[in-house]
């Protein structure tokens, strides 16, 4: 069983900064790339960012390119989300997802395991 569990929401005033957290724990865990999400009140999951264990590779929105930055620690099976020159139009809970099923990696239903969540809240 894959876990996963999100830390680092605040609220921050835009034009600041937020490092994401998640902590990725379970049996082939090491084989999922791993992404964030992001769901804002009264609209659908939307993509943020993804990344592969094994390489590295990632991939973003066009929305938060040049602003977000995801990135791993393997040590610690740990997937960080630098968030920066953070606008209102962030504001949403953010979720961490592990990937095991065919699909684009910008997909919700691509992902089997997500976390609990966390709210990032951005004042103008």
């Amino acid at each position: 069983q894959v876990q996963l569990v999100e830390s680092g929401g605040g609220l921050v005033q835009a034009g600041g900064s937020l490092r994401l957290s998640c902590a990725a724990s379970g049996r082939g865990i090491s084989r999922y790339p791993i992404g964030w999400f992001r769901q804002a009140p009264g609209k659908e999951r939307e993509f943020v960012a993804v990344i592969g264990w094994s390489f590295g590779s990632t991939d973003y929105a066009n929305s938060v390119k040049g602003r977000f930055t995801i990135f791993r620690d393997n040590a610690k099976n740990t997937v960080h989300l630098q968030m920066n020159s953070l606008k209102p139009e962030d504001t949403a809970v953010y979720y961490c997802a592990a990937g095991s099923s065919a699909g684009a990696l910008s997909r919700p239903s691509t992902y089997n395991y997500w976390g609990q969540g966390t709210q990032v809240t951005v004042s103008s």
